[in-house]
């Protein structure tokens, strides 16, 4: 049952999050964690020394109850199979939304948790020195309690995404141990938490407890908070960049102070007298009016990495208490010389700049972990597999992550958009309270000040699946001016004007389930290429058997088991009946897991592939794609272009492909070859070579033509005859190829495109799809003669001393190798990722040779096996060190 709360006990300054201070003490380790139901001690008894948390479950902090669980082995992994299913309190109805369902009576987690910890600290070393306990997260309320006295009760703490700091100076006991003890709280049905949506089932205890960082901070009376350097650029010459620093000061003494505080920005030094009243708060703003000094001339500006370098600077602000020698708090960030706007475009798109240049967004939607884990190398890893991908954009739906998280795309030149989620309370507006807008405003507050002075941040989303109205919004567009957050805001990741804040410019019209190709370019009014679609994609997205057996009991299973479909996603992605229709219709039926495998991937290259390359081709008609989704929370069968396990497979591929630099692609609406420039530099002196051939190999179509083009640009390059559509055959293949002045080749592209293309019945379409009135008829591949294939692999250095492997294939026969893919495998089989191909999902015409390399994660065995198979090719599995192949049979 949910516990009854007592008065509180003691008044204390509740302030928005303190991102580093004078000392700073992680509170991560030495944590214990028991059920408030197992106990019959109160906050006062639980947080003296003297209590002894015999049988409590040790853990680490940040972790939610759940996470801790599974960490101590208390639990089975609930990612393997149904384990999930299969924990106390997880009975909720598959594929519906725990976070809008009641936690069930004999949940363990209806119970509130306690975490407690013991920690020492030194004597106070400088004047009014005040200690302060930090949470970077508590889903949903919590009771906080410092050496038996409370702190603060669940009317303070409420909010999955608020963030705390909490005097505790009086409380304290320096060179003896303090106890700290949290008894949290999940949130109910009416709760601003944090949920799931349809992507993955919600762990049983809905995320509830210590998700966020803690910390100790010791600073002097007044405390330096969320500095920030905001840039415009007077002229789209960038030869001045106009900086407006802010910082957010608190006196946290019962008397007045006076003082100084100090800045230095880009290394220019700036000072500005203060004097603070008792206990005020008070935001410091320093101008290029006041101080000429920050019209900084001949700046390096920051750059998303596609437009030139993300290069960062440092602010650091400082409070000196007069006649003290020793600063009261000091603040460090770096930022980066950037402003971004948007605007709509003529044809009524959101278009983002950055520094005056226009951008063609292309990103995914990020997942973290269902359990909120964290891990910096992991979290490093998903970075550099964006950007080998060529995005440029991730898009946070809730989920607002750690400090780690923007620091990294702050540094590797990525952008963020982020925003509050859907599908539960955050957007039942008719069902909130005053007090349910009090946690939405102090938690989009806490929010704002905690992240607003990263470079990576591209807008912020007051609502996603609808705009918030009227009243909601006003008072987030207050909050959002009170902070002087420096991006653009948009109401939602819809098309709904709104009476606040009119057009968004965007729209969120799916698809998220399959379509075909040819979808991407010729829908006109739903989720085809024009405008800014906030998340779209051609849905399924099947992981590689050696991931599957990560996760499932039987990952060979065919007919595919029941823990194969409880790893879909919820709502109306509880199976995948539509592209298994599409996969039957267009590729014909699956005879074996292996056999749907393969032709998932097939089917989620082309349509990957598709969308981003139309979407690239109609910019700036189209102005940015979001694929839904980047990434997954926990292993799944949807929406990712890696897996939960960083295995990439044909849809990773596609989209590296789609998002190249310089790239050739084909359009299915129009039958022509486009070039894109995805580079902000001119280019010229290129060569590009079109060649069509049936299915039987027969040349029917060769063009090549000489390409200039200017930066950032899309352009006709051939029309290919409309005579190839009369043909008898059923498909034809698309070679594409682009060489620059030596030689080299700069884009290669290959399609299978059928005489008739799917046609889609548009008067049906729903927000999952546009259903096929036919499908298209790819059935012929199957009978694609068998290709043989010479393979050689040998394992080398890079420059940097990452272990790399080389692969050389040459088709030493008359027929196509068609869909050859390489994948690194343990002598036993077992997965190795990430892996960072060069390129792959390729095909080999009859004679061509192909060098592939990849770079092999650093836990990689020293004896990797690579794995060479194709649709029409026998399975090659390769030794590097010997470079020896054994083929398997067909």
């Amino acid at each position: 049952m949910y516990r009854k709360f007592f008065p509180a006990l003691l008044a204390v300054s509740a302030l928005p999050a303190l991102a580093s201070a004078a000392t700073l003490t992680p509170l991560r380790d030495n944590w214990r964690l028991q059920s408030a139901c197992n106990l019959k001690a109160e906050g006062p008894d639980i947080s003296s020394v003297s209590f002894h948390p015999d049988g409590w479950l040790a853990t680490s902090v940040p972790s939610t109850v759940l996470a801790a669980q599974a960490a101590g082995k208390v639990v089975p992994d609930p990612y393997y199979g149904m384990n999930l299913r299969n924990l106390p309190g997880a009975n909720y109805p598959i594929g519906h939304n725990f976070s809008n369902l009641p936690m069930p009576d004999d949940s363990p987690y209806r119970c509130g948790w306690w975490y407690r910890t013991e920690f020492s600290i030194p004597a106070a070393t400088v004047r009014d020195q005040r200690t302060w306990i930090h949470f970077g997260g508590i889903n949903y309320r919590g009771e906080l309690w410092v050496n038996g006295h409370r702190v603060a009760d669940s009317s303070t703490i409420a909010g999955a995404y608020r963030t705390y700091d909490f005097d505790i100076t009086d409380l304290l006991k320096p060179g003896s141990p303090n106890v700290l003890a949290v008894e949290t709280f999940a949130p109910t049905e009416k709760n601003l938490g944090i949920n799931w949506v349809d992507w993955n089932p919600c762990p049983p205890d809905k995320d509830m407890g210590l998700w966020g960082e803690v910390h100790l901070a010791t600073t002097g009376a007044v405390t330096v908070r969320s500095p920030m350097a905001v840039t415009h650029f007077p002229d789209p010459s960038l030869a001045t960049a106009e900086l407006t620093l802010y910082a957010e000061l608190h006196n946290a003494a019962s008397h007045a102070i006076k003082g100084a505080i100090a800045a230095t920005a880009a290394g220019i030094r700036l000072e500005q007298p203060v004097e603070l009243a008792a206990h005020e708060d008070r935001t410091i703003v320093l101008t290029p009016a006041q101080f000429p000094g920050l019209r900084v001339k001949d700046p390096k500006p920051w750059w998303p990495y596609q437009m030139g370098q993300p290069h960062l600077e440092r602010l650091t602000v400082t409070f000196l208490e007069q006649g003290s020698k020793t600063p009261a708090d000091e603040q460090s960030v770096r930022f980066g010389i950037r402003e971004v706007t948007s605007e709509l475009a003529a044809t009524g798109g959101r278009l983002f700049r950055i520094n005056g240049k226009p951008l063609l967004i292309r990103g995914a939607g990020w997942s973290q972990d269902m359990l909120l884990r964290t891990d910096e190398h992991r979290l490093r890893d998903q970075l550099h597999l964006v950007r080998d991908m060529h995005l440029n954009t991730i898009r946070l739906e809730g989920k607002l992550e750690t400090e780690d998280f923007f620091r990294l795309a702050d540094e590797q030149g990525i952008l963020v958009m982020l925003g509050w989620c859907c599908c539960d309370h955050w957007e039942h507006w008719k069902d909130w309270t005053p007090d349910d807008l009090t946690v939405a405003t102090a938690s989009l507050r806490d929010q704002l000040l905690r992240l607003r002075a990263h470079a990576s941040l591209l807008v912020w989303l007051n609502g996603s699946d609808n705009p918030p109205p009227p009243p909601v919004e006003t008072a987030y567009l207050k909050v959002e001016s009170d902070v002087h957050w420096p991006n653009p805001t948009l109401s939602s990741a819809t098309g709904t004007d709104t009476t606040v804040s009119g057009s968004s410019g965007v729209k969120m019209t799916g698809p998220y389930d399959y379509v075909a190709p040819s979808y991407w370019y010729v829908d006109q009014h739903n989720g085809g290429a024009y405008g800014f679609n906030t998340e779209t994609s051609p849905g399924p997205a099947i992981p590689s058997l050696a991931s599957r057996q990560k996760f499932l009991t039987d990952p060979e299973a065919w007919p595919p088991t029941e823990d194969w479909s409880y790893h879909n996603g919820g709502g109306e992605f509880t199976n995948l009946k539509v592209f298994n229709e599409a996969m039957a219709a267009a590729y014909g039926a699956p005879r074996s897991a292996a056999d749907y495998e393969r032709i998932a991937q097939t089917m989620e290259y082309d349509s990957e592939r598709a969308m981003f390359e139309a979407y690239s081709k109609n910019k700036y008609v189209s102005t940015g794609v979001i694929q839904w989704m980047l990434n997954n929370a926990w292993p799944s069968m949807i929406w990712h272009l890696y897996d939960y396990y960083l295995d990439a497979g044909g849809g990773y591929y596609a989209t590296k492909k789609a998002c190249e630099p310089l790239h050739l692609q084909y359009s299915y609406d129009d039958r022509s070859v486009v070039f894109v420039n995805s580079t902000y530099q001119p280019v010229s002196g290129l060569r590009a070579r079109v060649h069509v051939r049936n299915l039987g190999g027969k040349e029917l179509y060769r063009a090549e033509s000489a390409i200039s083009a200017s930066a950032d640009t899309s352009q006709r390059v051939f029309l290919l005859p409309e005579s190839l559509l009369s043909g008898t055959e059923r498909l034809f293949f698309i070679d594409l190829a682009l060489n620059d002045a030596s030689g080299r080749t700069v884009s290669r592209n290959f399609y299978w495109v059928p005489y008739t293309l799917t046609s889609f019945d548009f008067a049906h379409t729903d927000y999952t799809h546009t259903p096929a009135d036919r499908h298209e008829d790819l059935t012929a591949l199957a009978s694609l003669p068998a290709a043989h294939v010479d393979a050689t692999a040998a394992l080398e250095r890079s420059a940097d001393g990452r272990r790399c492997v080389r692969v050389q294939l040459h088709n030493s026969d008359a027929a196509l190798a068609f869909q050859l893919s390489a994948a690194a495998r343990t002598a036993s089989g077992d997965l190795i990722a990430p892996v960072f191909w060069s390129d792959n999902w390729i095909e080999l015409e009859p004679g061509e040779e192909i060098t592939l390399t990849a770079e092999l994660p650093d836990d990689a065995p020293a004896d990797p096996a690579i794995l060479i198979q194709g649709l029409n090719v026998a399975p090659i599995t390769l030794h590097p060190q010997t470079a020896a192949a054994t083929p398997q049979g067909n």
